[in-house]
């Protein structure tokens, strides 16, 4: 394409919780649209019972055209004291895409009187990633009461189209009414999906003169759950896809055939460097190395370089780098010696190449925003890159351009989806694996010493294995000392059901894209065994606060996702008093429902007390139909930690 687009889609107005009303077409100056005597009485909405609040309107008016920009209006109904909470208005949107404009505000009263804003709108930063700053404009209306109306409008304007722009119609409010438009760029085909259905009544989108309208009516708030799928994948919403064709393909396997083909020519184009590869690989690897060792080599090789996507700050020096022609090919990438993250998982195809291995590039989608249907037709939902090589006759998978993955591992994200294997003459579809729950670990080992008054005090050690040491990095990687301090012993805090007494001890390695991160503590349980007559009990889920509260619920809304199989296995050492002795030990629970497990066991060693606890979930989508076997599992594991331990004590009682 010849213009600047982004894939973010459409959704800045619709990020915001709320809605609004005005007249069609293009509101100025203070042309706000008159409110009915039926808005300013109405104190519930038999569609939204117990409600807080509902958008009584909202409209999203898109033009892609020379100056593409975006209005939003919103009007929204306070019906309760909690509904209040929505005078504090946050407009999240992208700074480098473009400018916040027109932001225009008013709350008007139950007696239908008006207080205009003219306070300060402030810029708040919201999320800064991948060098890009994620911002909100915010500001608070005035004099909001129970029965007030809050309307607000604003202009984003842009400074190129988007790839593909979005009407999400869910919100976090029950949408009384809604009018979406967009002016698509002529000088692109066009196609359109509702993936997930419209809301019952909703008349599909209209091109109505060049200008594509939808109304929707009554649409159901959205709710949110523990554990849900991406709120992509279940809101309601249009997707509008652009295409370089002139003639927008209805069929998926002729449309994925032309991607795939398309698409490898330009890796190719990027990757064809040999003469610079096989240089390359002779000052990695040596010519006896067994393939298993050249590969790892390879591996730490290009994941050592510069990797621009997960830098969080920008010198002086790199913001100079960034107006340097880009990169034209991985022979650009190994004489800078630092690229992208794509950049760098190609490169890696390169170089294995080189190494004599055979390798394919794969698109594949990220399914922590999305679940990925060819059946739609939008090659920008492949929005990531792997490359798959054999090996002793296995095809295994990697994305040394994503910052901590250790090798032979695909971040979280990349695995258990489909993808799009380049080749010449059209292409596969593929589906990377999902790794063993075994993969996955946190493992707390505890060494502690019990008091008379019932204390536990000693050493633990925390593991974090495969994605949880990579998640940790990943998170903390523009963080110091302090702060990464203050997250791992928030963690262990988070994990026992009782306030504690924990300091980390030890400088894990942050920087390393190694399997495991381990964390060392002092650890100390105030009272957690307390006396009962000339007994003292011992509770056993010593770190069972994760499972204590977990699916509660009776109902569900939505099926249960788990992004990754994982276990937590706990060893617990505890040396009891002087003159203590161990009464009765916990029943032992091994419960083994296949796709999850949970084990609990309590021993006798030579006057200590030994316990051992293990849950594995190899679940990844729980459907919403079989929430209540899930539920009665965690249940079991609720029942098995609250066993406890009688402990006999000396000439002292514990816990009076």
């Amino acid at each position: 394409m010849n213009k600047r687009r982004v894939a973010v889609g459409c959704t800045f107005a619709l990020m915001v919780v709320a809605t609004g009303l005005w007249k069609a077409g293009t509101v100025s100056g203070d042309d706000w649209q008159p409110i009915s005597p039926e808005e300013l009485k109405m104190t519930s909405v038999p569609e939204a019972p117990g409600a807080p609040a509902v958008i009584l309107y909202r409209q999203v008016d898109r033009d892609d055209g020379r100056t593409p920009h975006e209005d939003t209006y919103i009007r929204i109904k306070v019906l309760t004291e909690e509904g209040r909470k929505y005078a504090n208005v946050e407009i999240p949107y992208f700074k480098e895409y473009g400018g916040m404009t027109a932001i225009k505000a008013r709350t008007v009263r139950p007696n239908g009187s008006i207080v205009p804003f003219d306070g300060k709108v402030y810029e708040q930063t919201i999320v800064k990633a991948k060098g890009l700053k994620y911002l909100a404009k915010t500001f608070t209306l005035p004099d909001v009461q129970v029965g007030s109306i809050i309307e607000y409008r604003y202009t984003q304007d842009f400074n190129g189209v988007y790839d593909s722009s979005r009407w999400v119609l869910s919100d976090e409010l029950f949408t009384r009414k809604a009018k979406f438009s967009l002016k698509p760029d002529i000088d692109y085909a066009l196609r359109w999906s509702w993936p997930q259905g419209l809301p019952t009544g909703t008349e599909p989108p209209k091109d109505e003169h060049g200008t594509i309208r939808m109304t929707a009516a009554n649409v159901p708030a959205f709710q949110m759950e523990d554990y849900m799928p991406p709120e992509r994948s279940l809101k309601f919403r249009v997707d509008f896809i652009y295409s370089e064709d002139t003639v927008v393909e209805k069929d998926p396997a002729k449309y994925w055939k032309s991607v795939a083909k398309k698409q490898n020519d330009r890796v190719e184009s990027f990757v064809n460097k040999k003469k610079a590869m096989e240089q390359a690989v002779q000052q990695t690897v040596g010519a006896g190395d067994p393939p298993e060792v050249k590969l790892q080599k390879i591996y730490a090789r290009v994941q050592q370089m510069r990797n621009t996507s997960f830098e969080l700050e920008k010198t002086e020096q790199e913001q100079k780098r960034e107006k340097e022609k880009p990169a034209g090919n991985v022979e650009d990438i190994l004489k800078r010696g630092y690229g992208d993250g794509r950049q760098i998982t190609w490169l890696f195809l390169a170089m294995v190449r080189a190494a004599g291995f055979e390798a394919a590039p794969v698109l594949v989608s990220r399914r922590s925003d999305f679940f990925f249907n060819p059946g739609v037709m939008n090659e920008r939902e492949l929005n990531d890159n792997v490359v798959q090589v054999k090996v002793n006759g296995k095809e295994l998978y990697f994305d040394p351009g994503t910052a901590f993955t250790p090798y032979g591992s695909l971040p979280w994200w990349e695995t258990s989806v489909t993808g799009l294997k380049l080749t010449k003459d059209g292409g596969a579809w593929v589906d990377t694996p999902l790794p063993d729950s075994n993969l996955t670990r946190v493992e707390r080992k505890a060494d502690l010493k019990l008091d008379s008054e019932g204390t536990l005090e000693g050493k633990l050690t925390v593991t974090y294995y495969g994605v949880e040491a990579q998640t940790l990095r990943m998170e903390e990687r523009g963080e110091d000392a302090t702060s990464r301090k203050k997250i791992l012993e928030d963690m262990v805090r988070e994990s026992v059901p009782a306030a504690i007494d924990v300091e980390l001890q030890n400088l894990p390695d942050w920087k390393s894209s190694s399997p495991a991160l381990v964390s060392e503590y002092s650890f100390k349980v105030p009272g957690w065994v307390a006396g009962a007559g000339k007994r003292a009990l011992l509770p056993v889920g010593l770190f069972s606060a994760a499972e204590k509260n977990v699916f509660e619920h009776e109902g569900r809304v939505y099926s249960v996702y788990f992004h990754y199989p994982y276990r937590k296995v706990d060893d617990v050492s505890i040396q009891l008093p002087l003159g203590w002795k161990l009464g009765s030990l916990a029943k032992p629970v091994e419960q083994d429902a296949k796709a999850a497990a949970y084990t609990m066991k309590t021993e006798d060693q030579a006057g200590s007390l030994h316990l051992t606890r293990m849950i594995r979930s190899d679940l990844m989508m729980v459907p919403k139909a079989n929430y209540s076997a899930l539920r009665a599992f965690f249940q079991m594991v609720r029942t098995g930690d609250e066993e406890q331990v009688v402990l006999q004590p000396g000439s002292s009682s514990a816990g009076n």
